[in-house]
């Protein structure tokens, strides 16, 4: 999530940009809205083919939430950062509420890959319906250090708390289980999702048929984002914000920058609602859901400005509702699928020497209704490992064989694969490979688009750092990722994931760094780190800063075998800009 600079003779400035409020969505400081906008009119709900009615999640209630946690971010030097007391106060305001409407609550400590001192995840699950059957709902809690963080992301936070309270306070036949989840440490690199999701058994994993994330879901200029927009997970979601005529788009802007992240990388089916962040709203989409082009989503992101005030009430109604809608259909008594089919893989695990391949036979069988067509597909496998079908597809009640095949340089190692079975619902089961044996190493260069000169694929987090900006210039090529620059407090990372083969003598990861600053003291008030995981390799700062790039290498020995996120992160504090300017990145095996 990132602001771009404009240069203006060599200087880098960074742009504030005034709220931008939509037409059609008044934001709370500017509406009361004591009578939220309607449900879809019944023939809406007809089409929508509603077995269980959701209930209207009260957006009054939400907002209250909202003014809490802005008051804890008050009283706590005005952040929620997943570090400090405010964050903390946070998680015991959820907690009370969550325990005393019947939810078996459970703090999690991240004990790996946090931040220091970061709290813990707070779990919430409704005690009812079929636990190997659980659809989970989370959000952030944390905000940056620089503000409150009530937009990002109390507004997530908040849905997912009132829907639960109304969840409980309702009271409805469940046929699945419900888990919410309000996750520590996100803005410092999705930590605490992605401890929680590495925590799971892959039993565990398993009975997660879905997981919806919600963040910055009542952005002031927002549009109406869903992740994964066209995917099976997506639907309950589109469909209800379909009704209401918000003709939504593909979240373009938030892929791979939020929670959800850490649970696709396991294989688990996401979607989520989301209205922005730094980016522009087009003219197009100015046209379709109003407010104004050209400006950003949320004009305070990632702001002090982020208060109660940067809330669009009529946004923030639309999204609760949305997710009150999804979590009926899916796990509500009365919304089981009439037709519905179940999916086993046996044997459920192989073992083999890199090179060869393991079979095992899907299985599906139908449980209700009639039979229908059933697509099969797998996730989670590492470099040199594929997966293929015969059939891709078959009718419910039939099986199918399932070749898992390794190259010769495939790593040692465990892994826990995904597959799936799409029809008309979508269920999953996991199969356990180990290669076995020290595997093969050709020397070969493992990152891709290290030069930036092919979009921002596979480039994870702030990915609108990179890019041909006016005001630096590339190492090599036109493109480059354009870390810090802004002037006052602000972080950003951009990050990727590599396997580096077992059985290599060495990997060693290059990049070269151009800094430039108007710090003048000698003191490193502006820091770049390279991490891989929670680890920090090296970190420079302003006092680094010179004319041109300079090459820099980092051993990545230690890493032979695993498979790893290298991360270049900036931080900046509240004046004088510094800009850490990376290109032609590269992780090289021997």
């Amino acid at each position: 999530m990132v602001f771009r600079r404009l240069a203006v003779a060599g200087v880098s400035v960074a742009v504030t940009m005034g709220a931008a409020l939509l037409a059609v969505a008044p934001t709370a400081a500017a509406t009361s809205e004591t009578s939220p906008p309607p449900h879809p009119p019944a023939s809406a709900i007809s089409a929508l083919d509603r077995a269980a009615e959701a209930p209207d999640i009260d957006v009054t209630k939400v907002q209250a939430h909202l003014t809490e946690l802005n008051n804890i971010a008050t009283r706590n030097g005005g952040t929620r950062k997943s570090s400090g007391q405010g964050y903390r106060d946070s998680v015991a305001y959820a907690k009370s509420k969550l325990q005393a409407a019947g939810y078996t609550v459970t703090e999690q400590p991240c004990t790996s890959g946090c931040a220091s001192g970061a709290g813990p995840n707070l779990i919430a699950e409704w005690p009812q319906g079929d636990a190997t059957k659980v659809y989970m709902f989370g959000a952030h809690l944390d905000s940056v250090g620089a503000g409150p963080g009530i937009n990002d992301n109390g507004s997530g936070s908040a849905s997912l708390l009132e829907t639960a309270l109304t969840l409980a306070e309702q009271h409805p036949t469940m046929a699945a289980r419900v888990r919410f989840g309000w996750w520590t440490d996100e803005e410092q690199g999705l930590n605490g999702s992605d401890f929680y999701v590495r925590s799971l058994s892959s039993a565990e994993r398993s009975k997660i048929k879905a997981y919806y994330n919600f963040d910055m879901i009542a952005s002031t200029n927002g549009g109406y984002f869903i992740n994964h927009l066209t995917s099976t997970a997506a639907q309950p979601m589109k469909a209800y914000w379909d009704s209401l005529g918000l003709q939504p788009e593909e979240n373009t802007e938030g892929a791979g920058r939020s929670d959800d992240y850490s649970f696709e990388q396991a294989g688990i089916p996401t979607s989520g609602y989301a209205m922005g962040a730094s980016a522009r709203k087009t003219s197009a989409q100015a046209a379709k859901w109003g407010g104004t082009a050209s400006r950003a989503y949320d004009p305070c992101y990632h702001q002090s400005c982020d208060t109660t005030g940067n809330i669009n009430a009529t946004g923030l109604n639309r999204s609760v509702d949305g997710i009150a809608y999804t979590l009926w259909k899916l796990a509500v008594g009365g919304s089981t699928p009439a037709n519905d089919f179940s999916l086993a893989a046996g044997p459920s695990s192989g073992s083999v020497d890199p090179g060869a391949s393991a079979t095992s036979t899907i299985s599906t069988a139908t449980t209700s209704g009639s039979a229908q067509t059933v697509a099969l597909s797998a996730s989670g496998t590492p470099a040199g490992v594929t997966v293929s079908f015969s059939p891709a597809s078959v009718t419910s009640g039939s099986s199918s064989t399932m070749t898992v095949a390794t190259t010769s340089g495939a790593a040692a190692g465990t892994y826990t694969l995904t597959v799936t079975g799409t029809g008309a619902v979508t269920h999953t089961t996991s199969y356990t490979l180990t290669v076995k044996g020290a595997g093969g190493c050709t020397a070969q260069q493992l990152m891709a688009n290290g030069g930036f000169e092919n979009g921002t694929t596979p480039w994870t987090g702030d990915t609108g750092a990179i890019g041909a900006h006016a005001g630096q210039s590339a190492h090599g090529g036109s493109r480059f990722a354009w870390l810090g620059g802004y002037g006052r407090s602000a972080t950003e990372s951009i990050g990727q994931s590599v396997t580096v083969p077992a059985g290599c003598s060495k990997a060693t990861l290059t990049y070269w760094l151009h800094i430039d600053t108007d710090e003048t003291d000698r003191v490193a008030y502006d820091t770049f780190k390279v991490k891989v995981g929670s680890t920090t390799l090296t970190t420079l700062s302003n006092t680094d800063a010179s004319s041109g790039y300079t090459q820099r290498t980092l051993d990545l020995t230690p890493y032979i075998g695993q498979r790893i996120t290298v991360t270049f992160a900036a931080a900046e504090d509240s004046s004088l800009q510094t800009s850490f300017v990376i290109d032609d990145a590269a992780v090289q095996t021997g």
